[in-house]
């Protein structure tokens, strides 16, 4: 193994561009939540892809945007902070769009900080073929015409992501792998369950709720089960600002909560590979993103 390549690898650009999804596709595995809502990744976390040749920990990160309370400037700062040290940073654009005024702001503060990046141009399934070259064009003017390598790609088909992985390793050290050869991410596991449950929030409700939640899982028990195995019990509590977005997510008769809890314990279960019992409570705390002590309690810190 004297050939052999690990690194890491950061995924930057605007909200909802498919960095959480792209991250899914090269590992394989779910390992981030994924919406159509902006802004939907919190935490910065490592998707560990190893193969006989190399091993890539990409660092997924919270979308680039102008933060309008304490979590969202904590998200952006830990976002920024995310290339420094790394191999090679992935600036993501979405190409079904044309580039903004946010793609902008990303493509100075890389090229201002000196790092070494290319870019994925994702959602290029959406784009009809007659519009690919011009927005290549469009990009490349972006740009500013230097000669930074384009790598197109749809991170809901995997077309381009086996060309992505080989352009990638070409940047890689040599060395030895990072982390043990079955691992997917090192995020903690309570950390992996209340993103899934996040996530059913952000798939079932509207604007009024989505950036509002944090949740918090309050007990992890193993039980064993005579004749059964073991089955996984879970307490977790989502958060809310409002009373009024309480009611929204227990919803009639309990039923939103009930829609919420089925469809993460599915995930869960196959997180976990076992039988799973979840229970959810919804709690208001009056404007926690704003608050600094509850923005630690629920595990939202700025990297130091």
């Amino acid at each position: 193994m004297s050939n052999y390549k690990s690194g890491f690898v950061t995924l930057l650009g605007r909200p909802n561009v498919g960095k959480s999804t792209l991250v899914n596709k090269l590992i394989g595995e779910k390992i981030a939540i994924t919406s159509s809502k902006a802004q939907t990744t919190r935490n910065k976390l490592k998707g560990i892809l190893t193969t006989k040749t190399s091993q890539i920990i990409f660092i997924d990160t919270p979308g680039i945007h102008k933060p309008h309370h304490l979590l969202g400037q904590k998200l952006v700062n830990n976002a920024k902070s995310s290339i420094s040290g790394v191999d090679l940073t992935l600036l993501i654009f979405d190409s079904n769009e044309e580039p903004g005024r946010g793609d902008s702001y990303i493509r100075d503060f890389l090229v201002k900080s000196k790092s070494r990046f290319i870019v994925v141009l994702n959602k290029w399934d959406l784009l009809k073929e007659n519009e690919k070259m011009i927005r290549i064009k469009q990009y490349n003017q972006l740009l500013k015409n230097q000669s930074i390598l384009f790598q197109p790609l749809s991170s809901f088909t995997g077309e381009g992501c086996e060309e992505l992985i080989k352009i990638i390793e070409e940047f890689l050290p040599l060395g030895p792998m990072l982390y043990p050869e079955d691992t997917i991410s090192d995020q903690p596991f309570n950390i992996l369950l209340s993103e899934l449950i996040r996530e059913q929030v952000l798939n079932r409700t509207k604007e009024e709720i989505p950036h509002s939640v944090a949740v918090n899982i309050e007990k992890l028990d193993k039980l064993k089960r005579q004749g059964k195995g073991e089955l996984t019990a879970i307490l977790a509590t989502i958060v809310v600002e409002r009373k009024s977005q309480k009611g929204i997510l227990i919803g009639k008769g309990g039923m939103m909560l009930k829609e919420i809890g089925a469809s993460a314990r599915q995930n869960m279960m196959k997180l976990i590979d076992g039988p799973i019992y979840l229970e959810l409570f919804v709690k208001v705390v009056p404007n926690w993103r704003k608050k600094e002590s509850k923005l630690i309690e629920f595990g939202y810190q700025e990297d130091s």
